[in-house]
């Protein structure tokens, strides 16, 4: 059983290793107007060793933000744009022949990086976007005989157009499950629209953005943010939200027409991991269920699939999360 005592201890060693994240946000916020629950969210992702999905109108500066957060960090960037041609081999590497002494060689596909932009992933067929989620949930790659690690930290970043379908193949619910985020990125606000045309709309255009910090640092964190106290009421809290996805009506919930799939038990662990994430970067030792409220649209609303009487009332997952974290009693 944890001690007072020693929740202490812990927030005492999550705000020695936050500062340096709050530094980050403040270089990349030199670059990105606004979008700060995005930036906030990708950080998350980073913390929490999980995939990230964005999904946005084109110019919603979801390209910039991840480039500028890779700048942020002294650490390796790839961006892969997926077109229709794309092969498997263009993204994991392939064998080359060497003519002198008849041998094959290994010659390293992009993803051998530390944060990569898959750029629009559902413009590409279904094999080699199979492949880059291999590589994402293995954490390694095959090439001919030989098995490669991947170097920690290792995150991808993928984004997709929701309006623009033709010549898109979309990600298979299976494959989308494995982000452990889906960001929804919107519009700024007009007050933000004139910030961006004052910084933007010159030949200068955006900042330099300096290094702040090392994946080392990142390492470090992580093993931090495993020592947050997390109570056993918001496990239960946790489980709870999971549950009424598949079974509103146990819960009072009357949405059930709504769902045809609830979220799987990756949920659950994604949920603890965001949690724990979010009270990280508030500076504290111990998870709140408010951080698990702001986290939970975030993890689950790609995780809900709803059903065609929920399709003809205009009715999305995001309005099934929200319904169930109105309901679901909080401790």
């Amino acid at each position: 059983m944890t001690t007072h005592v020693e929740v202490q201890q812990i927030g005492e060693l999550v705000r020695q290793h936050h500062d340096s994240f709050d530094r980050l946000l403040t270089e990349v916020r030199r670059v990105i107007v606004g979008q700060d629950d995005l930036l906030k969210k990708l950080l998350v992702g980073l913390l929490a060793n999980g995939h990230i999905l964005l999904e946005g109108v084109p110019g919603l500066a979801k390209t910039t933000a991840v480039a500028s957060l890779a700048k942020a960090i002294h650490t390796r960037f790839q961006r892969i744009q997926f077109t229709p041609d794309l092969l498997p081999a263009d993204i994991l590497g392939t064998q080359v022949f060497n003519p002198q002494d008849s041998t094959f060689r290994v010659k390293r596909g992009p993803v051998f990086s530390n944060l990569i932009l898959a750029d629009e992933i559902n413009r590409a067929p279904a094999k080699v976007q199979s492949a880059m989620l291999e590589a994402m949930q293995e954490r390694q790659v095959t090439i001919g005989e030989q098995t490669f690690p991947l170097e920690e930290p290792f995150l991808v970043l993928a984004t997709q157009n929701p309006i623009e379908q033709e010549g898109t193949y979309p990600l298979p619910e299976a494959q989308v499950d494995r982000f452990m985020l889906k960001l929804v990125v919107r519009y700024p606000t007009q007050a933000q629209e004139r910030q961006i045309l004052d910084r933007m709309a010159t030949r200068r255009g955006a900042p330099q953005i300096e290094p702040i910090l090392n994946p080392q640092a990142i390492l470090d964190a992580r093993g931090v943010i495993d020592e947050i106290y997390m109570d056993d009421k918001i496990r239960d809290y946790i489980v709870a939200i999971v549950h009424a996805t598949r079974s509103p009506a146990e819960f009072g919930i009357k949405i059930g027409q709504w769902i045809q799939y609830g979220a799987s038990p990756r949920a659950t662990i994604f949920l603890a991991l965001g949690a724990r994430a979010m009270a990280f970067l508030a500076g504290r030792g111990y998870v709140t269920p408010q951080d698990v409220k702001d986290i939970a649209l975030d993890v689950l609303r790609h995780r809900v699939i709803v059903s065609y009487e929920a399709e003809a009332e205009e009715k999305t997952s995001d309005d099934v999360v929200r319904h169930v974290l109105d309901h679901v009693q909080v401790p």
